[in-house]
């Protein structure tokens, strides 16, 4: 009898660790099924909130502020509707930020027309900004946003980023990082296709 007890007690512990293996396999799909799922969520959440440069396009937010050193003016988003339109989000504290401007300065002064330029000076002290601009010769409007509340609704979260918007302000390309001359061509193209 105590033979059989034994027996009876192996056979069931085999049979419930089977049992115990075909709900870990049950479970370890549901498990992979779901992170596979939230996985691509995050990745079409990404490209629709204009994290790359995908063919999605997303509306650009709206901004209106003061234009650097010149008072009582503003520069906004809604000043070039039908124009398309790159905005530069930089700032004069940014080592990036300075290598890019002279380029920027510089393709404003010989590719007007085509595209507006906006650069939008984010978290920075008056002086310093107003500084930087005249050393490098901007002559685009800079938009003066010093609490980065333009900066927050375009999800910038490091400078300089540059983004390409096309007539419909619909964000087309952005660049994370100095901006180049490629990067210009490349988001002017988009911008202005179609």
């Amino acid at each position: 009898m105590k033979q059989s007890m034994a027996e009876q007690t192996w056979a069931g512990a085999l049979r419930e660790v089977g049992r115990a293996a075909l709900r870990h396999k049950v479970a370890t799909g549901i498990i992979a099924v779901c992170v596979a799922g939230s996985l691509i969520a995050i990745g079409l959440v990404g490209s629709a909130a204009g994290q790359t440069a995908g063919p999605a396009v997303v509306a650009a937010p709206a901004f209106r502020l003061p234009v650097l050193g010149r008072d009582g003016q503003q520069v906004s988003l809604s000043s070039y509707r039908g124009r398309p339109l790159i905005i530069n989000f930089f700032s004069s504290w940014c080592e990036p930020c300075q290598k890019e401007t002279p380029l920027l300065a510089k393709f404003y002064g010989t590719g007007k027309g085509k595209v507006a330029l906006v650069g939008l000076d984010e978290n920075d002290v008056i002086g310093n900004a107003t500084s930087f601009t005249r050393t490098e010769g901007v002559g685009y409007p800079v938009g003066w946003d010093p609490g980065g509340s333009a900066a927050t609704s375009y999800g910038v979260a490091a400078l300089p980023q540059t983004f390409f918007l096309n007539a419909r302000h619909q964000i087309v390309h952005r660049v994370f990082g100095a901006v180049t001359l490629a990067d210009l061509r490349k988001g002017i193209g988009l911008a202005t296709a179609g």
